[in-house]
């Protein structure tokens, strides 16, 4: 155990479904936790995922995976909540609120008691305002309640925009922020492969900047939830993997740069909202939230972002008063 009373690497998840399960599958393979808790109001499926990861073991790091409930999740460093109801073929994220506002108003205060110590990490849709009902349910500092914001957003930015240059994923520097959802933003005005801004780069792979072909390729990246939700009926790997980016970057403390959910301070005139920035993730969990230079029109749409998530949390806040 550290001084602060978490163990260095111990992780816990709350929701063994399809994220869960996948993010708890890659944080084995990758051998990045000491210990993991499976939590499940279905204890039945947190067993039966135990008894099947521990089935692997000898293919991979030693570590200790465990089924238990919120106690067990005492000492965790972080515990990664993935629990709530499922996004349906057509139904937006924000449609999901009202489900999943009640069932983290239950989780959330538990983790909390048994492990007050630890970083809060949210996956759960709508993810920005379940993030902030996880900051206020919980009392803990902001930068110790975390949301996978538009993690998984920015990677199949860099994934489209590395497809059509012709490059590596990897070496594609690009943000998407704001609401992971509907009002997202692109932020073209800072993207860059290696450093090259993509009109500079565009002539280098035989290509012409073209902004009509990048703003298609922008509503490809918005909308791919919505075309694999209803192929396969949800998503879960790629966000598995930005789940475990996250939580690698707090246990080593590799102080990360990565588009996560956060309360906002003021940042371009917002306030009192959680939404996705680029942000120092450490050992603490957020270090710094980075203030960009964006252009007038990335401004206000992050602006018109967060109004759309304000009104939905007034709207919620008003269902939710007593009578």
């Amino acid at each position: 155990m550290t001084n602060d009373g978490i163990a260095a690497r111990k992780v816990g998840l709350v929701g063994t479904g399809l994220v869960g399960s996948s993010f708890a599958y890659s944080l084995m393979i990758r051998g990045t936790a000491a210990e993991l808790v499976l939590v499940d109001a279905n204890n039945d499926k947190a067993v039966g995922e135990m008894m099947d990861f521990n089935h692997g073991l000898s293919f991979v790091k030693p570590m200790k995976i465990a089924a238990g409930g919120y106690e067990d999740l005492a000492g965790s460093h972080v515990v990664v909540i993935a629990a709530g109801a499922s996004q349906k073929p057509g139904e937006s994220r924000l449609d999901l609120l009202t489900r999943n506002a009640n069932i983290f108003s239950k989780i959330v205060p538990e983790v909390v008691r048994h492990n007050p110590d630890g970083i809060i990490l949210v996956a759960t849709n709508p993810v920005d305002i379940l993030t902030y009902i996880s900051l206020k349910e919980s009392g803990l500092p902001t930068a110790r309640v975390i949301g996978s914001g538009t993690i998984l957003d920015t990677s199949r930015f860099r994934f489209l925009l590395g497809q059509y240059y012709g490059v590596d994923a990897r070496s594609v520097h690009a943000y998407i922020v704001g609401e992971h959802g509907d009002s997202e933003i692109p932020l073209w005005s800072l993207a860059n492969i290696g450093g090259v801004r993509l009109q500079e780069f565009a002539p280098l792979s035989d290509k012409s900047y073209d902004q009509v072909e990048m703003n298609k390729l922008f509503l490809e990246v918005r909308d791919s939830a919505y075309e694999i939700i209803k192929r396969k009926g949800a998503t879960y790997y790629a966000i598995g993997l930005g789940l475990l980016s996250i939580v690698e970057s707090i246990i080593g403390d590799h102080r990360s740069v990565l588009s996560v959910s956060t309360l906002m301070t003021g940042q371009y005139g917002v306030r009192d909202i959680c939404l996705s920035l680029p942000c120092v993730v450490g050992a603490n969990g957020i270090e710094e939230v980075l203030t960009l230079n964006l252009s007038p029109v990335e401004e206000m749409g992050f602006r018109r972002s967060a109004e759309k998530l304000l009104e939905t949390l007034r709207s919620l806040a008003a269902q939710r008063a007593p009578a």
